[in-house]
Parts: C-alpha cells; structure tokens; sequence
C-alpha cells in the first residue's frame, strides 16, 4: 500500500468545513469523490486538522493509501480536473507508510485577516473581517506576549457543551505575529494544537485590546479564569485561514 500526501487549498466560504456531513459540501467530501473516481477505490482521507464551515487553507495536509500504481504528478492533476474550482492541489508526493497527517504534525500556523479602514470591500469579503475603527496594534501586540508558552487555553475554547467539558486544554503557542500593511491587520498564530474556535476567540479578545476596550495585561486574568464567558465574543470564520503545517 501505498501512503499519499497532498498540500491543499482552498476557499472555504461555499463548505460546511473540512469534515464529511450528511447531504452538506465539504472539503473532505469533495475530495473523496473525486479520488474514487481517479483510482476506482475508496480512499480513508486523514488531514492535519479539520477546519470549520467558512474558514480557508492554503496549507492543509492530508494523506490517504491506496493500492494504485498510478503516479503522483497524474494523481494532482486528475485531482485538480476532478475538483470544484475553491479546492486545488499543490503538491502530491509519496509519504512514509507509517505517516499520519494528524499525529505528526509539531504545528500548525493559522492567518486572521482583518480589513482596517471605514469602507468595506467586495472583492476581499469572503476573506475578512471588516473592521472600520482604529486599532491599537501596539497594545495587541503587548497582550499577545501572555498567551506564548505552554498554557491552559480553556477560557479560549468554544462554549458549545460538548467542548466544555474537554479534559485537555493545555496548548503551546510557539508564535504570534500582528503586523499591518496598508489597510490589513494579520494575525499569525504557531501552535503545537488548537482547540476548538480557540484563535477565533483569540482574536476576539485582541480585538478590544485593540479597540481600548480591554487592558493588554487583562489576558493572564481571562486565561486563569479557565472560563470561556470571560473571553469576548468569537470573531466570524471568513478571515481565518489555516496557513502551514510543520513535520
């Protein structure tokens, strides 16, 4: 058998996110059609995270086996034929048998993008946040310092029961990285995992820190709360894209 591992991206605005639904598009299903057409197989499709309904890539890692001798540069291209125009393979290349997109990946590097000016834009819509008052990138950036390092993320998870009760919350961010160019905010965030809407919810908080609604020093009380109301609001998914994946 054979281990395959495909980088992808993609526009996630059209999908209920990466994971198979019930009678919804999603990234993994689409791509599993297509593959069963390729190699007249069904293929088991494990990816380096599953992203929610809204939210882009242009680093996803996923992998599959398959007994089909057909070659890696046929597998893309039959792939990027076969696929809906917001989803495309970059690369294609013969994996370790013993490789798993999930469990090995040491980080994941997530963007935020948000448009920081009065006038909205349509050509940027599906990928931002529009947000038109001014923001105080030096105090987000002061705040951001408390959340590196290896922390209990509980107070930044999602607030959906079945989340809330998740015994494993501990995460270590790596890296964050808030830079403006032009009229566009970026958030980078490295970490060795990411719970469930834990950057969005990030991003929330930085977001009044931002606005001078929230002192920088406010996140080490949010974080020893361990209690996701003292966070503020989640923001929406469409400025969220996953950017790499590190082995």
């Amino acid at each position: 058998m054979r281990n395959i591992k495909l980088i992808i991206e993609y526009d996630g605005t059209s999908f209920h996110g990466w994971q198979i639904q019930n009678k919804k598009p999603t990234v993994q299903g689409e791509l599993k059609k297509a593959l069963k057409k390729i190699l007249r197989e069904d293929v088991t499709l494990i990816s380096a995270g599953r992203t929610d309904s809204g939210v882009h890539a242009l680093g996803q890692v996923t992998h599959f086996k398959t007994r089909s001798l057909l070659g890696l540069y046929q597998i893309k291209q039959a792939l990027n034929a076969h696929l809906p125009p917001d989803i495309s393979i970059t690369e294609a290349e013969e994996a370790d048998k013993n490789f798993h997109a999930q469990y090995h990946a040491k980080t994941k590097t997530y963007r935020y993008t948000i448009l920081n000016r009065r006038g909205r834009s349509a050509y940027m819509r599906h990928f931002c946040l529009h947000h038109p008052y001014p923001l105080n990138t030096k105090k987000m950036k002061e705040a951001a310092k408390f959340l590196i390092g290896r922390r209990n993320f509980r107070a930044f998870q999602s607030n959906n029961p079945s989340n809330l009760n998740s015994k494993d919350t501990i995460r270590t961010i790596k890296r964050i990285s808030i830079s403006k160019k032009s009229d566009f905010v970026y958030i980078d965030i490295e970490a060795d995992g990411f719970l469930y809407k834990m950057v969005r919810n990030i991003v929330g908080v930085l977001l009044e820190v931002g606005n001078n609604r929230l002192a920088a020093r406010s996140i080490k009380d949010i974080l020893k709360s361990k209690n996701r109301t003292q966070a503020k609001k989640s923001v929406a998914a469409q400025g969220l894209c996953l950017l790499k994946v590190k082995y």
